[in-house]
């Protein structure tokens, strides 16, 4: 499917070497005030380009066109457009019969028996672009109500693999500096050592996973829907389907299958404090009030220029060599579309959570 969200929707439309892509937002309450430079500055996060992304030169200039009225939102839906202004699509003539390992396009041709094989077409990251622009006029709902949503980069490779949320080689993750980073790097101790890791990935002609951590900050406690809305599951859902992530940890993740009860339980402290935050602020897939903690793990970026086994579309055996431009590691760029995801999510959560009471809806009505 296209479309994500159930009150704030969001439907994604074109392909990597297409004319354009874009999306529609429905659902966006009127009266919020738009701040056109703050999206633009958020595209421009996550906009290829330097040592350590893509070589691909995208503007990535979003353009606006319903939905917004004297800088302010209307209620209708809001439509925006991203032209492809970089597109080199000879790149991929060699390989257009042929299956990319580690990528969609064996799923696809299986699904459609027809498919764009230029960059990958629907199935690229280049979509994202669309995602993080979403998110951001979402962020500007949620700053009405000082909620705050952000990304860095938690591990390259072997740096930092393995290290816990909570504790790691006693460093604390530093959210502010990874907005300054330019990888996103969430340590500044390990950030040399994260950027050699890409390097030296990108020098043998390889690439490398990483691992992402956001975090959600002021978030009301009482945001999902009971079992099959929950708000974890609706992160894991919407983190899993960025293109990479093949892992999402809550709160302690994997390792609360390591623990006994008393070491995992969250005590609740006075005015509905919690002593440590194993559950990542959700328990029973409603937030508690705490901080969410989520870690997201991207694989490798697929396309390397090494030669490696395929077969073509009547199934005989070849080699493929990948020309093109490709990002060394994608957890990079992909923490800026981790943020824009969860932004979205909490959006869509809060605004779902209206008429949970009849409380809330008598003071609407009434």
């Amino acid at each position: 499917m296209n479309t994500f969200g159930r009150k704030l929707r969001l439907t994604t439309f074109g392909e990597s070497h297409g004319n354009a892509i874009g999306g529609v937002i429905d659902g966006f309450p009127s009266g919020v005030k738009i701040d056109e430079k703050f999206i633009q500055a958020e595209l421009d996060k996550r906009k290829p380009g330097g040592k350590f992304a893509t070589a691909r030169k995208e503007n990535d200039k979003v353009q606006i066109f319903s939905g917004i009225f004297e800088g302010v939102s209307i209620g209708t839906p809001i439509g925006f457009i991203i032209f492809n202004e970089n597109q080199k699509s000879k790149d991929y003539e060699n390989i257009k019969n042929l299956f990319r390992p580690g990528h969609a396009d064996f799923g696809y041709f299986k699904k459609f028996v027809i498919r764009d094989y230029r960059g990958g077409g629907r199935s690229s990251a280049r979509e994202t672009a669309v995602r993080v622009a979403a998110g951001a006029f979402a962020q500007i709902l949620l700053n009405e109500f000082d909620i705050c949503v952000q990304s860095g980069i938690f591990s390259i490779g072997s740096v930092n693999k393995g290290g816990e949320i909570s504790n790691t080689k006693n460093l604390k993750m530093d959210f502010d500096y990874a907005q300054t980073s330019e990888i996103f790097s969430l340590f500044k101790e390990l950030e040399n050592e994260m950027k050699n890791e890409i390097l030296n990935a990108k020098n043998a002609h390889d690439s490398v996973g990483g691992s992402v951590v956001t975090r959600v900050k002021n978030v009301p406690a009482g945001l999902g829907e009971v079992l099959y809305d929950k708000i974890d599951a609706k992160i894991a859902y919407a983190l899993m389907g960025i293109n990479g992530v093949k892992a999402v940890e809550i709160g302690a993740g994997v390792k609360a299958s390591e623990m006994i009860g008393s070491e995992n339980n969250d005590e609740i402290l006075p005015f509905g404090k919690f002593k440590t935050n194993h559950s990542g602020g959700i328990l029973g897939g409603i937030t508690n009030g705490d901080e969410i903690i989520v870690k997201s793990h991207f694989k490798p970026t697929p396309s390397i220029f090494l030669a490696q086994n395929t077969i073509d579309e009547s199934g005989a055996v070849k080699t493929l060599s990948l020309k093109g431009r490709h990002d060394p590691c994608i957890a990079v760029r992909g923490s800026v579309v981790a943020t824009a995801m969860m932004r979205l999510i909490v959006a869509d959560m809060m605004l779902l959570n209206l008429g949970s009471t009849l409380t809330s809806l008598k003071k609407f009505y009434l």
